[in-house]
């Protein structure tokens, strides 16, 4: 397809002195043609002609280009390849894969991707799994593309939520070495904070007494007993919080290079804040706000009456220790869409002293997921729907579907199904749904790469014979061929528009491709096994790459 556009392109200036993008498809299944395109009519004003005209025209300029090329309706042109180029095509495609999918889009760039974002204190949820699954596939395709990726976590380690856990914790005598048990705390300290006047003054000195331990650093020795004792809470929960997330994540297969903690970046937020105070921010009620509303945003406050930094102000803090570590040229933030609004209010107030850090930063927001029947969820509400819960409800269904448990192959189900979608809106997660080896799911990718590996090795087992001059190529391997090498143009896609979704569409269509081939065509043991097994072996290059990009693993077996 691409180089039917480049030629396209290059026959259309010369001839007519126009410079178009030509729409180029691939024909319907009906079509006696491979790809399609109705470039003459997106030019023909231009060009003063009509269309069946102007296609004409073009028709003779590409003579010798190597396609049978047939005039369609008012001016549409249809390509048909020979199999000469599709044999061609194949196998320079399989000897030289990695050269052949290659892309540069982000070569010599530094791109910090942050995601999950968890907070301290607080158990992983299905939001946090589901963007640490998006982001771990956004870094893979931008890592793919050439970039240098450096995937960032931030998490509130200090703030009112660990104020309103730890004072939960303090009341009850609660052993703060297990998670669970801590964010157990967290919905009963905003209970009381909500309703107890005299927690909430509690908590709110807490809070404060909270950014001053951690501004001290876990060694600091205090005199007083009672500080003591809340340091000593507050450093054990935090250690126990981030191993907690390191397990879990490993446990996914998602990795992080650098986790900043709300604590580490305030101070530069507070500073940054305060230095732009009068022309970017003003004081309100004893507090510094942003007043979005010249912008059309609305107004939001980034430290507050008793001088502490708001998330806001942390958020200011981030963007700029991010620059100051690594000088990004992208910073990618994958959030929960219900901090649009806020990140707007944000970004709109660094624009005014530092557009360059918020020309170099895109933030990408998806929906909420839930499983069937969920009511909104709620960390605070103590209602929300676990991280690990939901990979337990996966290892149910597949044991349930399969009578068996692969780790690789529960990941992958549940992987895709979340990555299917395109990143925005909400998701209903189906377990039941999402195991099942027919239709539109990970598993039954993750069953096609299997079965193609096993058909290369029993080839191999057998020893193949020779190739056969005399190949003519049935429409199941056209068809086949045609999707493999169209790869490279998907992959263009995917990584203009950071959309794994995109990528499990190709894979799909690809997947289904190869089954329409695979119960219509015999491999080993036919005349053209040697020809046919390279068009299996690129087919298994294409699925397993595409896979790893999505993070998912393909078994040895299934």
């Amino acid at each position: 397809m691409e180089d039917i556009k480049l030629k396209l392109k290059a026959a259309i200036s010369e001839k007519f002195g126009i410079n178009v993008e030509p729409n180029v498809t691939e024909a319907p299944k009906d079509f006696d043609a491979d790809y399609s395109t109705n470039v003459a009519m997106q030019i023909c004003k231009q060009a003063g002609k009509n269309p069946r005209q102007v296609a004409e025209e073009i028709v003779e300029a590409l003579k010798g280009a190597g396609y049978d090329i047939e005039i369609a309706g008012p001016g549409f042109l249809n390509f048909k390849s020979s199999d000469d180029y599709f044999k061609t095509k194949i196998a320079d495609f399989s000897s030289k894969f990695t050269e052949n999918i290659s892309h540069d889009e982000y070569s010599g760039q530094t791109v910090i991707c942050e995601f999950s974002d968890p907070n301290p204190f607080k158990v992983l949820h299905v939001g946090h799994l589901y963007t640490s699954i998006v982001g771990d596939s956004i870094s893979r395709i931008v890592e793919f593309a050439g970039g240098k990726v450096v995937r960032a976590n931030f998490g509130g380690d200090v703030g009112l939520h660990v104020a309103k856990t730890l004072y939960a914790v303090r009341k009850n005598g609660v052993d703060t070495s297990n998670i669970e048990t801590i964010a157990k705390c967290y919905v009963e300290g905003t209970r009381d904070y909500e309703e107890d006047e005299a927690a909430h003054e509690e908590i709110t000195k807490l809070n404060k007494e909270i950014y001053e331990i951690a501004a001290n650093g876990q060694d600091f020795n205090y005199d007083d007993a009672e500080k003591a004792e809340i340091a000593g809470l507050y450093w054990t929960g935090r250690e126990v919080s981030y191993n907690y997330f390191k397990d879990f994540y490993a446990r996914i297969g998602v990795k992080f290079d650098k986790y900043y903690p709300e604590s580490t970046v305030a101070s530069r937020g507070l500073h940054e804040v305060k230095e732009h105070v009068g022309s970017v921010y003003e004081e309100s009620d004893g507090a510094i706000v942003y007043k979005g509303e010249k912008d059309g945003l609305h107004t939001r406050v980034f430290i507050n009456k008793n001088g502490l930094p708001t998330y806001e102000a942390k958020d200011v803090g981030l963007i700029f220790t991010k620059y100051d570590d690594y000088e990004f040229d992208k910073s990618i933030v994958i959030t929960g869409n219900d901090i649009i609004d806020y990140m707007k209010v944000v970004l709109t107030s660094i624009s005014k002293y530092a557009p360059e850090l918020v020309e170099r930063t895109l933030h990408l927001t998806h929906g909420n997921v839930r499983l069937p029947g969920n009511e909104k969820m709620s960390s605070r509400k103590g209602n929300f729907l676990k991280a690990v819960d939901v990979l337990q409800a996966v290892n149910e269904a597949l044991k349930k579907e399969h009578d068996s448990l692969d780790e690789k192959v529960s990941l992958g189900a549940t992987k895709y199904a979340f990555l299917k979608y395109k990143v925005g809106g909400n998701i209903i997660f189906e377990p039941e749904e999402s195991v099942k080896m027919t239709g539109n799911s990970g598993p039954y990718l993750q069953y096609s790469a299997v079965r193609a590996s096993k058909i290369i090795g029993n080839l191999l087992k057998d020893g193949v014979k020779a190739a056969k001059d005399e190949w003519k190529l049935t429409d199941r391997e056209r068809e086949l061929i045609k999707k493999i090498i169209a790869y490279p143009d998907e992959l263009s896609n995917v990584i203009r528009e950071l959309s794994p979704n995109k990528l499990c569409t190709y894979l799909y269509e690809l997947a289904q491709e190869f089954s329409r081939f695979y119960e219509t065509t015999k491999v080993a043991g036919s005349e053209y096994e040697f020809e046919r097994g390279q068009i299996v072996l690129a087919y298994l290059k294409v699925l397993t790459h595409g896979l790893m990009l999505l993070g998912i693993e393909v078994p040895e077996r299934m």
